[in-house]
């Protein structure tokens, strides 16, 4: 029976998943790479935003239940949990996985159970891992057991997808497959199903991808809107009464670790099999440009040369402190490229993350010509305009996360994106 778990890799993921072992009677150790993240956790400072983490880290570590290091140390099972980030060429870069497994090497045991959390292309565990814990000398499969086990949680509410949501199970075989199902079964309530690891790697890039293909849908469903009249905003939530539909929402790119991330391991090892994956991910990337087009448009209808944007949301999504592979990011470089003069503002980054940043919501809109929201935070739709002090009264919502009827109350223009019928 497990035991004592070694995290290796203490991100969203990884430091979410040791704390949820450690809650639930697993004695867990934590590793990453960075001093300053351990220090941190050991102090009890998060470096990322969770709800709920601060309690339950607080709470192993008084019992006792989780410690952190640069090390690992010797456990039951091992989880390894960090970043598979791409390359500038949009190819999966696996250093990561392939340096966490070396990692485990020296202290990996006869009858340990070794599990890969992060997302992955197909063949991962069989190409990258597995070469690397044959150097333990353990028979693969029968001294030492290997699963790829991918979380399917969203920032903001891991704790509870983590325990509610249906979990996927691959392994080596049958073995490896079920000692995973009853390490995770401590916690997890949803329905645990079990399958080959190959096919796991594949199931958690498809889910994300599939995603992704549906924003790039809305994406070009909200350019068409915009030159026939319509607000796609209110077609799509009218398309989706149909009982068979589902189509997202648009917006100025798509960001975070996964769903701006995950299609490209398949385009990489679809080649010309994935023409319509390499296309969506195409019209999502031209989204910021789209977007920094749009608002120099609204500028030039007002007869505003130049002119001073305020950005409200750097984070790739509302209510978190992730700013991985963040449109706004990119909207902010392209807006400077056409000469506008940018000052940003998100009340959940901490620390100036980018030149335009500034930590005072008064001195991002002071002057602006133009207000520019690229992420739903809660504090965002709260906001009362009549306390905002610009230039110009013009807002441009790309969430659709403000309430046109109180803005347009207190003076302002609002544009949305996608919508040309309340132009």
């Amino acid at each position: 029976m497990t035991k004592t778990v070694c995290v290796v890799g203490l991100g969203y993921i990884g430091l979410t998943s040791a704390v949820m072992f450690s809650n639930y009677g697993m004695k867990v150790h934590g590793v990453d790479i960075n001093p300053s993240v351990v220090r941190n956790i050991n102090e009890k400072k998060l470096h990322i935003e969770e709800q709920g983490l601060q309690e339950m880290l607080d709470r192993a570590i008084d019992e006792g239940m989780f410690t952190a290091s640069t090390t690992p140390q010797e456990a039951d099972a091992f989880i390894i949990s960090v970043p598979t980030p791409i390359n500038p060429n949009k190819t999966a870069n696996l250093d990561y996985v392939k340096e966490a497994t070396k990692s485990i090497v020296p202290y990996v045991k006869k009858g340990n159970l070794v599990i890969l959390e992060s997302t992955v292309p197909p063949k991962t565990v069989e190409n990258i891992m597995i070469p690397e814990l044959m150097k333990t000398g353990f028979e693969i499969g029968t001294d030492i057991y290997v699963a790829h086990s991918p979380e399917r949680v969203i920032p903001g509410k891991i704790f509870e997808e983590l325990v509610n949501n249906d979990r996927i199970v691959g392994g080596i075989n049958e073995k490896s497959a079920q000692l995973t199902k009853e390490l995770y079964e401590c916690f997890v309530q949803g329905e645990i199903h079990l399958t080959n690891v190959t096919t796991a790697e594949l199931v958690k890039v498809m889910e994300n991808t599939y995603r992704d293909m549906n924003i790039a849908f809305a994406n070009e469903l909200s350019k068409i809107a915009d030159n026939i009249g319509v607000n796609i905003w209110e077609a799509i939530q009218f398309a989706n009464l149909h009982p068979r539909v589902n189509i997202h929402f648009p917006g100025p790119g798509v960001g975070g670790h996964c769903i701006a991330v995950d299609p490209w391991f398949l385009v990489e090892i679809g080649g010309d099999n994935a023409q319509i994956i390499h296309h969506s991910r195409h019209i999502n990337d031209s989204m910021p440009a789209y977007t920094a087009q749009k608002t120099l448009s609204i500028l030039d209808e007002n007869n505003i040369v130049g002119g001073k944007v305020a950005v409200l949301g750097l984070a790739f999504k509302g209510n978190v402190n992730d700013i991985r592979e963040s449109p706004s990011i990119a909207v902010i470089d392209y807006l400077q490229q056409l000469g506008l003069e940018v000052v940003s503002f998100d009340p959940h980054i901490k620390e100036n993350n980018h030149v335009t940043q500034t930590q005072h919501l008064e001195e991002a809109t002071r002057d602006a010509d133009i207000l520019l929201v690229l992420t739903d935070h809660n504090e965002f739709k709260t906001f009362d305009p009549h306390t905002i002090t610009t230039n110009h009264k013009i807002v441009f919502d790309t969430k659709n996360c403000l309430n046109r009827k109180v803005w347009q109350n207190a003076g302002f223009q609002y544009y949305l994106l996608g919508d040309a019928k309340n132009r």
